[in-house]
């Protein structure tokens, strides 16, 4: 029996595993989002925050306006009303305005369409990053899990402006941590809420369908538990009087 293809399987899942916390390096241990995709009002005002602060240069081409409406539990009305600032219908995707031409001269890049971000980058990592800018000694914005990241702190409002502190780790200056040098509009746990809402609004842009998947999975798991009871029932009752 030829075993190397499945040894070589075994490999691959070993060298992910134990290679995942590479993914974050530079940044240090992820923190937990604690997600939860059941809940539709997080994910409501995921998705308020997403078309407020992500959408004027991020696209979702991969989610219809009415998908939206109808997963999120929402009247379209609401939905063009709240959520829709272009001339668009609401069977349309979500598309931003911005040509990725004139994208790529205002910004230097073009800004990466966000419907699969959560599947590739996972919630982990979004809600780090999105916590973890700061202001450097220029005045710019860096962030601690992608240094030198080309995306600005288009949150600082809410969070305030993080410092660096600084510590020394074998011979070199390393981010220690980061402080609240002015506060935001919101409390440090305000903000980590609002993070958390906007990560839960893509993880499900990332999988729409696991909202209702899972809310069916409930079901099926208490189906499957009655049906266990009732066949232990039937076969007591068949093997009653058998000695």
């Amino acid at each position: 029996m030829n075993t190397k293809p499945f040894s070589t399987v075994l490999g691959l899942v070993a060298l992910l595993t134990f290679a995942a916390p590479a993914f974050s390096a530079g940044g240090g241990a992820l923190q937990h989002a604690d997600v939860n995709i059941r809940d539709i009002a997080a994910i409501q005002r995921g998705a308020k925050l997403f078309v407020n602060y992500c959408f004027s240069c991020h696209s979702a081409s991969f989610m219809r306006y009415n998908r939206l409406a109808e997963d999120l539990n929402l009247d379209e009305d609401l939905v063009m009303e709240n959520l829709v600032f272009a001339d668009v219908k609401i069977g349309e995707t979500m598309e931003i305005a911005m040509r990725p031409d004139d994208a790529g001269n205002w910004l230097g890049k073009v800004p990466p369409d966000l419907s699969l971000a959560s599947r590739s980058r996972g919630a982990d990592w979004l809600y780090t990053y999105l916590l973890t800018f700061y202001q450097d000694e220029s005045g710019g914005w860096n962030n601690q899990l992608l240094e030198n990241a080309s995306m600005p702190n288009v949150f600082w409002q809410l969070q305030g402006i993080q410092k660096p502190v600084y510590a020394t780790h074998d011979g070199h200056e390393v981010i220690d941590h980061l402080t609240l040098a002015e506060p935001g509009l919101q409390s440090p746990e305000e903000f980590e809420s609002s993070v958390r809402d906007l990560v839960t609004f893509m993880e499900y842009l990332g999988e729409p369908a696991k909202v209702k998947r899972k809310n069916i999975g409930v079901w099926v798991l208490l189906f499957l538990a009655l049906f266990a009871l009732v066949s232990y029932a039937l076969k007591a009752e068949y093997w009653r009087d058998v000695h």
